[in-house]
Formats: structure tokens, sequence, C-alpha cells
């Protein structure tokens, strides 16, 4: 089960009543769950953490938000890391790599939320296997030069990460709540972040007319088109 919400309607109405915590109209029976984590990622990622961190209380285990160099906020139980902004770095490497293994060994005896905001999907970053951090920030680069939009930026993100795509709600059996800060027009989940936890309605083949729209296929890392293409298959 998965509730995904907006946090400026959502997160003013959550509540921790006895057992029970309820999220918009959305209620969850705590006394189910072994463990209640939080992560994320943003450049709003560390000062919602901190925001939750009383809702949820005592019954909040541990956690990590990703969050970029400089927006880093006090918080008690879950952990923030910084990491770089708009082109991602060996931090935000380092940090995905962190959640991905806490996200893992949750089980459906265990309640996961995920807080994103605007910067999730450079500060989130977990290439696929066999694709480099340089391949990464070289598309990425190349993408937010040619003036691509964010539609488009993360179409290609999500189809070279281990997280985008809802490929991180995946990686563990638990229940998820995630709450979100939109930034893109339309507030269309699985675009917010590269959406970890959502969907995604793209494709391996809109990856790559992506790139050749923008001429760039050409000069993109042999690896990266490999990649993209072994996928339309």
């Amino acid at each position: 089960t998965r509730y995904i919400g907006d946090w400026s309607s959502d997160v003013c109405s959550s509540d921790l009543d006895g057992n029970d915590l309820t999220v918009g109209r959305r209620r969850y029976r705590l006394q189910r769950y072994d463990r209640l984590m939080g992560v994320g990622a943003g450049k709003a990622a560390a000062t919602m953490a901190r925001a939750i961190e009383p809702i949820l209380g005592g019954r909040l285990t541990d956690g990590l938000v990703i969050t970029k160099y400089g927006h880093a906020v006090p918080t008690k139980r879950i952990a923030v890391a910084e990491a770089g902004h708009p082109l991602p770095d060996r931090a935000g490497l380092k940090a995905a790599r962190r959640i991905m293994a806490l996200v893992a060994r949750l089980t459906r005896r265990d309640l996961l939320v995920v807080l994103l905001s605007g910067g999730a999907s450079s500060l989130m970053t977990a290439p696929v296997a066999g694709l480099t951090l340089s391949a990464k920030q070289r598309v990425t680069d190349r993408l937010l030069r040619s003036g691509a939009g964010i539609g488009e930026l993360n179409t290609v993100r999500k189809h070279l990460s281990n997280v985008k795509g809802g490929r991180l709600a995946a990686l563990g059996g638990a229940t998820i709540v995630t709450l979100v800060v939109s930034d893109v027009i339309g507030d269309d989940l699985s675009t917010i972040g590269s959406g970890p936890t959502s969907p995604d309605p793209t494709t391996y083949l809109d990856a790559v007319r992506c790139l050749r729209r923008h001429r760039l296929w050409s000069s993109a890392p042999s690896r990266v088109r490999k990649h993209l293409i072994d996928g339309t298959k």
C-alpha cells in the first residue's frame, strides 16, 4: 500500500494519535509495523525531516536524507548528508548507497516515509551497473546545457539509475508513504525527483529519443548508449 501526497497539504494534517498515524486521508496502524524509517532527498529534505520528526516521535527508528550543500539543519533521528546539485557527485553517490541499503533491509512489517523535494534527482544518484558517476555527470551536464525540459532530463536519468523511476520502492517490501514538495508544473509524481517511489510511464526508447532530439546521442558515453539501446530490445 502506498500513499503519495503533497507535503504542503498533507504534512499539516499528519498526526500521531496513539498507535495510529494519519496522513491526509490514510491511516496507518503502527502496531502492525516493527520499524518506522524516514529517507529522502531534495533541497528541502533536511527541513522536511526536521518537521516530520516531532510528528513521528519516538516510534521513528532511524533514516537518512540527502540535501544540497549548505542546506542541512539539525535533526535528531534522521541523519542528513549533503551532496552536489545540479550535478551529482561522489557524496550523493555514497549517501544514495546508504539509503538503498536501509530500504533493502525493510520488510512488509515496516513503514517507510519517503521525503522528496526539488533537486532530489541530482542529490540521490545511483548509476546502473557498468555506468560510472563521471558518465552520469557528463550526460546530466549536457542535457542541462541543451535546454531540455525537466521531464526530458528526468526521462533520461530514470533509465540510467538504480533508484529513480520507482526502483527505490522496489528495493524492499515496506509499506511506503511519500511526502512531496513539488517543483514541477502539473505535479507529475513520476517526474518530481525522478519518481523514486512512483511508477514510470516513460521508456528506454523515450530516453534515446530525448538525447537524439537535443543532438546529444553521438556525444553520449558509449556505455550510456549501449545501456539505453539494450533496454529497448
